[in-house]
């Protein structure tokens, strides 16, 4: 399937799926709602000098490792992330984006790259506080049971894959979550949220990211 690295209104880089019309992040700005969306509601409930474990659903780009790793960083958190993605960016169309320099971060670049050319099925230490699985895999697939604190659930729109944000595919994020573990997810759909409250996920509806009107919380309060 073809992929186009476009511009976001932030000036950060996403990827563009024409065949699905279809983007990897918000057109609203890239960065933005990543850090919106699974830092301020996600990473930020848990204090600094602790330890986190997160599932990502959705790895795409390495836009939201690159940015846990900077928060990471600034609040000496242990991160040991898992990206989970079946269709891997290459390394042509990761040297594309632009996230380092519009975060600021130049000096992290060696990191972006290294999280994306690490080997997939395999732990990688980036440094002393960001790790990271990358798995290559359906999302149908994930069968840890009671493993992380977080979940970013950053999987393509419910218009392009409905199947993705379905009762089996929350059944198994629940029982992937620690007791008391979180989700956090850029959507606000009804259905979805009905699908979570199936499975036995607490739901609050937050504040969007900037050019959205809501997102979705979701708790395991067992």
């Amino acid at each position: 399937m073809k992929r186009e690295i476009i511009i976001t209104e932030d000036g950060s880089t996403s990827i563009f799926l024409p065949e699905m019309n279809e983007t990897y992040h918000s057109k609203f700005g890239a960065i933005q709602e990543a850090k919106h969306v699974f830092i301020k509601n996600g990473l930020d409930l848990f204090p600094d000098n602790s330890s986190v474990s997160i599932l990502e659903i959705g790895f795409g780009t390495g836009l939201n490792a690159i940015i846990t790793l900077l928060e990471a960083e600034n609040r000496n958190l242990k991160i040991d992330y898992v990206g989970v993605e079946a269709y891997p960016v290459s390394n042509e169309e990761m040297l594309q984006l632009n996230y380092t320099q519009t975060l600021n971060a130049f000096e992290k670049q060696a990191d972006f790259e290294r999280i994306h050319t690490s080997e997939w099925e395999k732990v990688a230490v980036i440094n002393e506080n960001f790790k990271i699985e990358k798995r290559k895999q359906f999302f149908k697939d994930i069968s840890d049971l009671n493993k992380y604190d977080l979940i970013y659930f950053d999987a393509f729109g419910f218009p392009v894959q409905p199947e993705l944000w379905s009762e089996e595919i929350f059944e198994i994020m629940f029982k992937s979550l620690k007791n008391k573990g979180i989700l956090s997810t850029y959507a606000c759909r009804t259905t979805i949220k009905k699908a979570m409250q199936k499975v036995g996920f607490q739901t609050e509806k937050l504040p969007g990211a900037p050019g959205k009107r809501e997102m979705l919380r979701a708790l395991k309060n067992l």
